[in-house]
């Protein structure tokens, strides 16, 4: 039977976009559900400037207070070696860092060209590493970009390349940021980063925008993925995009591998539960079709 890790990122992905600030222990409340339903990777925080970003305020403060369970990892994010510093104080148990792959997306989500976001991620991973933590790094539009449109997969090749060189990192991360890809697509940047960074495992990370996240994700597992971002109730998006839509939601995904007899280890019921908690929290409708629906007739 095939087995892939569920990446849980509703507490950073999930929640950076939405104009509803919830408080730490709300945060806090999410990640426990996510742990309770089986969850073991979560990307719980994000260590950004909050005056940027003001739902990722207080990632101190919520990583004092997740629960701390056996065998569950905590991620943070984290752009340049100050929010590393960060992480390394409030005990986070990975790190992913970010490279944007086009230029002007990469100065308006991190301040700083593409080059100068490789070398970061570079000395990011290499100093994490030191400190023992895991490493990520996430090549965020990998599929294509709101200001440059297209991107040339063998550029993205290529930032892979320059990654691997510099440090290579735990895990590899192609990040559909605003849900324009399609299953040729992961094809192709599978092979490429296969080809470039041989050894290292890769993780997908999808929105849905145009209703092909689900199927990215069913190919990224046969390509041979070792992880898929999710997010609770299909919430999310990445607020320096213009009409940022949600994640593909962590209850619809399990629901796909479920009946695909593909294990994750997480209760997908216990998921539907968080994403209408989270809706009532956000006083907004749950995007994810599990969480309006309340789930599938439970034969359990």
């Amino acid at each position: 039977m095939t087995s892939v890790q569920l990446v849980e990122v509703g507490p950073r992905d999930g929640l950076q976009n939405e104009q509803t600030l919830l408080s730490i222990d709300d945060k806090v409340e999410l990640i426990s559900r996510s742990v309770d339903a089986g969850v073991r990777r979560i990307e719980a925080v994000s260590f950004v400037n909050p005056k940027r970003v003001p739902q990722m305020a207080g990632a101190e403060e919520v990583m004092a207070q997740v629960p701390r369970a056996d065998g569950v990892s905590y991620i943070g994010l984290v752009l340049n070696r100050r929010g590393l510093d960060r992480a390394l104080t409030a005990a986070v148990d990975e790190v992913n860092a970010v490279v944007v792959a086009t230029e002007e997306f990469s100065r308006r989500n991190q301040g700083c060209s593409v080059d100068e976001g490789i070398a970061a991620a570079i000395d990011v991973v290499h100093d994490a590493r030191e400190a023992g933590l895991r490493t990520t790094v996430t090549i965020a539009v990998s599929f294509g970009c709101p200001f440059s449109g297209e991107v040339a997969p063998e550029w993205i090749g290529e930032i892979i390349a320059r990654l691997t060189d510099g440090a290579a990192p735990d895990e590899i991360a192609l990040a559909d940021t605003i849900g324009v890809g399609v299953p040729a697509q992961v094809r192709t940047l599978a092979d490429l980063a296969a080809a470039h960074a041989p050894g290292i495992p890769q993780r997908w990370h999808f929105h849905n925008t145009r209703n092909t996240g689900y199927a990215n994700a069913l190919t990224a597992l046969e390509c041979g993925a070792g992880a898929l971002d999710a997010s609770i109730g299909g919430f999310g998006g990445c607020p320096f995009a213009p009409a940022a839509t949600g994640n593909i939601a962590s209850e619809d995904l399990l629901y796909a591998l479920d009946r695909s007899n593909v294990t994750t280890g997480v209760d997908m019921y216990g998921l539907i539960e968080a994403a209408e908690w989270l809706g009532r929290s956000l006083e907004k409708s749950v995007p994810a079709l599990l969480g309006r629906a309340g789930g599938f007739p439970d034969a359990r």
